[in-house]
């Protein structure tokens, strides 16, 4: 049988398998090729069926991409009921990953037999719906109410050892396929006529405040938590025609069209670092500190030897402490052991004061104070010291790369890679390209990247390129607000009920107001021609010494940790516009969110217009991955095309006529949206 699916007859057994490359997902032409084996088993009489699939994944859910059509027969629910009730056992031999549909499918099997390495879930709320093929009300009857709320309202993935303790599988063992030739099968009734699970209100309950408290915002994770609760009520056919139902309305809806194009965007990010570039076995880290010590601590748990340099004896150990908090940290959250961080360290790490005795490093990055002149001199010393195949690499955040590696012997194998904090555990790398930089180095950036399971996005040099420059100009935009009539604690407030998960003056008070501040002081703000200053921040700085979090006070005022807004800080904004002539006014929430977002998205068509970024989706990966821009809104430039391009030109034209200083109209925005173009429409020439 040609085609996604084999099915082999012999000895009175029917092998199905599924090999839909590279993922075996449940796109049409598997479900034909699923419907086709059945018959062929039927036919033939056999006696039993084995499923697997090719490869490492048994079924790994629906296609995606199949979601904006209407659906197309035959259906995936139709052949899984046809599985429950086919007239002789069907056995899922689960040899690698079975998701969303794929385990849907094993569901209606009458044994499942899983290999060691399997991995089993329901994740489609990550996706923005809900199983749609019998997950919500088959699971609940098979392993129970509280498990299947925690597996599908969460979109768990589990292994193949948890699966079976929770009775999801039968067996684990190394060969399923051989097995479930032979394996005796359960005695008890198929899935789905398995009797419902009592009703549980107070596990329901805490479904609910646990799925707001890890998706706020998100309407898929409650809508599969009362399908869920459903399985206890209805009886199985009902609670199917409602999961359907539910399924199809939320495949279409704008939350499911953000998590998809987010999804394929990641997919298309990280795809980036298979193949072509240089394997790194050794790294030099200069730089101790907080990001230095996690750059140092990731490569060491990849296997790279690593030497970690500072500029004294005093900055050496403050390394060696703060390398050391994050392997007391890997091992207290049960991550490693205590004998392998200690053996980790003591073969992969070692510390250096000064660049004397360095041992020669594929690969060197800096990690030190944000100063154009200190990095240079890094540079120069860490040039002069390693060989001349070396890779730099500098982790400035605003800084031009171009400047900074002015001078390398080599600057082909200079480029930018700038790390969020911490770096061990933030997924985003942003990889900016020098002027002088290779395709092979930024190769090799690449494959670093997706060894340390980061998502690299590349781009150009500007200041800040492409997450901080959108981030400096969207506090600007609040700023601006606070003179005309706002208030910090509202703008906030604003902002997370749009799904930020921090408004921008809580995030200045965890980070720091004396970063922000030496930022503006870099770039002069205060004499910037054809700038609008807003002298508010600066003010709390110089006058009263209020830094965030660090010293009990900043944006907000704070008692045990909790924060409160300030009258104090409402003083000095209200000051601030009188002194400024500006008569306050009433803004809503709407008006700050729109006008805040609005900036990100005038920005990110600046980053796109001049090269800075190659695609809008890699706009997005960056402000949901490094600044917590709500991923069920797909990131600034997708939002701005569910909004309408035209609808987006509207706004910021009106912005711009009543402050000329602070919005202007890019010409792509114009183009994009005379012609009827998306965000995905329009490249970048980073």
């Amino acid at each position: 049988m040609s085609g996604p699916v084999h099915c082999i007859v012999d000895d009175g057994i029917a092998l199905v398998t599924v090999d839909n490359p590279p993922v075996n997902v449940t796109s049409q032409a598997v479900r034909q090729g699923l419907v086709r084996a059945l018959d062929k088993a039927e036919a033939a009489g056999v006696a039993r069926v084995v499923l697997t699939g090719a490869g490492k994944t048994f079924i790994a859910g629906a296609d995606a991409r199949e979601f904006a059509a209407p659906p197309a027969a035959p259906h995936l629910p139709d052949i899984i009921r046809r599985i429950e009730d086919f007239p002789v056992p069907v056995v899922a031999a689960i040899n690698g990953t079975a998701l969303g549909g794929g385990l849907e499918v094993a569901l209606a099997c009458r044994a499942r037999i899983a290999a060691p390495a399997a991995t089993l879930g329901l994740p489609e709320v990550t996706l923005g719906v809900v199983p749609g093929a019998g997950g919500t009300q088959r699971l609940p009857r098979l392993i129970g109410l509280g498990p299947a709320l925690s597996l599908i309202g969460e979109g768990r993935v589990i292994g193949a050892g948890e699966a079976q303790g929770l009775g999801l599988v039968d067996t684990v063992a190394a060969d399923p396929v051989t097995l479930a030739r032979t394996f005796s099968i359960p005695s008890r009734p198929a899935t789905g006529a398995l009797p419902a699970p009592p009703p549980d209100p107070e596990a329901v309950e805490a479904a609910r405040k646990q799925a707001a408290r890890r998706s706020p915002g998100q309407i898929a994770p409650l809508k599969a938590i009362d399908l869920v609760d459903a399985s206890t009520r209805l009886p199985l056919d009902d609670g199917l025609v409602v999961e359907r139902e539910t399924f199809l309305a939320l495949k279409t809806s704008d939350q499911a069209a953000a998590l998809r194009h987010v999804f394929f965007a990641e997919r298309a990010a990280m795809a980036q670092g298979k193949g072509g570039g240089a394997e790194i076995s050794s790294a030099v880290v200069v730089g101790g500190g907080t990001m230095g010590a996690s750059i140092a601590y990731a490569l060491a748990g990849l296997g790279i030897s690593v030497a970690l340099v500072e500029s004294d004896a005093a900055g050496v150990e403050r390394a060696r402490a703060n390398v050391a908090r994050l392997y007391a940290d890997a091992v207290k959250r049960g991550k490693t052991t205590a004998e392998a961080a200690e053996a980790e360290q003591a073969t992969r790490l070692s510390f250096h004061e000064g660049y004397g005795v360095l041992p020669p490093a594929d690969f060197a990055i800096e990690a030190v104070f944000e100063d154009m002149e200190v990095k240079r001199q890094v540079f120069a010393a860490l040039d002069a010291a390693l060989p001349a195949r070396t890779i730099l690499a500098t982790n400035t955040s605003y800084l031009d790369v171009n400047r900074v590696g002015e001078g390398v012997r080599h600057p082909e194998r200079f480029l930018g890679l700038h790390f969020f904090s911490p770096a061990h555990v933030m997924k985003l790398l942003e990889v900016i390209r020098a002027r002088t930089t290779s395709a092979e180095t930024l190769a090799t950036a690449l494959r670093l990247a997706a060894r340390l399971k980061k998502i690299p996005i590349l781009a150009g040099v500007c200041d800040g390129f492409i997450g901080n420059r959108i981030l400096t100009r969207y506090r600007q935009t609040c700023d601006i607000m606070l003179m005309e009539g706002a208030l910090p604690a509202q703008v906030d407030t604003a902002l997370r009920g749009f799904g930020m998960a921090m408004g921008p003056y809580e995030v200045q008070d965890l980070s720091g107001l004396d970063i922000a501040y030496a930022n503006r002081k870099r770039l002069g703000w205060r004499t910037k021609e054809g700038f609008r200053y807003i002298p508010i921040a600066d003010r709390i700085v110089e006058e009263t010494g209020r830094l965030g979090r660090k010293t009990g006070a900043g944006w907000y005022d704070y008692d045990g940790g909790k924060a409160s807004p300030s009258t104090l800080i409402d003083r000095i904004v209200v000051e601030e516009a009188a002194r400024a002539g500006i008569t306050r006014r009433t803004f809503s929430d709407d008006e700050i969110v729109t006008r805040a977002i609005s900036s990100m998205i005038e920005e990110g068509f600046r980053i796109l217009e001049e090269g800075i970024a190659a695609r809008a989706a890699d706009i997005d990966l960056v402000m949901i991955h490094g600044y917590a821009f709500p991923r069920w809104r797909g990131g600034p430039m997708h939002y701005a095309g569910r909004i309408g391009l035209p609808e987006i030109l509207r706004r910021i034209e009106a912005f711009a006529a009543e402050d000329p200083l602070s919005w202007g109209i890019p010409e792509l925005l114009r183009h994009a949206a005379r012609e009827g173009l998306g965000p995905d429409d329009l490249k970048g020439q980073a």
